[in-house]
C-alpha cells in the first residue's frame, strides 16, 4: 500500500456538503462523478497528497442510503493506493482478511476498486484503489 488515496464521507445532501467542505479546505471539489453500478454522487476535493471523497445516495437502495440510516453521516471508509489491486487482494485473503469483491471493479475518479469487509478491519471499511491504466 503506497499511501492514503482518500478518506470517503457518507454525506445527506451532496450540494451542502460541498459549501461546507469548500470552507473547511479552502478550495472547491475538483470533480463530480455519479457512479451508477454503486448509485452515489460523488465530489472530490484535494487535501495535500490526499483526497475526501463525499457520497451521496442517488437510490434509496444504495450501499450509501442504507449506511446513512443505521449510522448518520459521517466517515465511511478509507482508501489507500496501490499499485496491483490484484496482488494486494490476493496478499490479504491469504492473511484472512474478507474482501466484499472477488475482482476488482470500476470505481470513481479513474480507479479500480475493492473493498475489505470493515468485520476483519476493526470496524473500517477499507477500500484498495489502483489507477486505471
Amino acid at each position: 500500500m503506497n499511501k492514503i488515496e482518500h478518506i470517503g464521507i457518507a454525506v445527506q445532501n451532496l450540494e451542502k456538503a460541498n459549501l461546507i467542505y469548500t470552507q473547511i479546505l479552502g478550495s472547491e471539489p475538483y470533480k463530480t462523478e455519479q457512479v451508477a453500478s454503486e448509485k452515489v454522487m460523488t465530489s472530490f476535493f484535494r487535501c495535500g497528497e490526499s483526497k475526501i471523497e463525499l457520497l451521496a445516495a442517488t437510490d434509496e437502495t444504495s450501499v450509501i442510503a442504507g449506511f446513512i440510516q443505521k449510522r448518520g453521516e459521517g466517515m465511511h471508509h478509507i482508501a489507500f493506493a496501490v499499485e496491483d489491486i490484484e496482488a494486494e487482494m490476493n496478499r490479504l485473503r491469504q492473511a484472512g482478511f474478507t474482501l466484499l469483491n472477488e475482482t476488482p471493479k470500476p470505481g470513481a475518479d479513474n480507479k479500480l476498486v475493492c473493498f475489505v469487509h470493515p468485520k476483519s478491519t476493526n470496524g473500517v471499511l477499507i477500500e484498495l484503489c489502483q489507477e486505471r491504466r
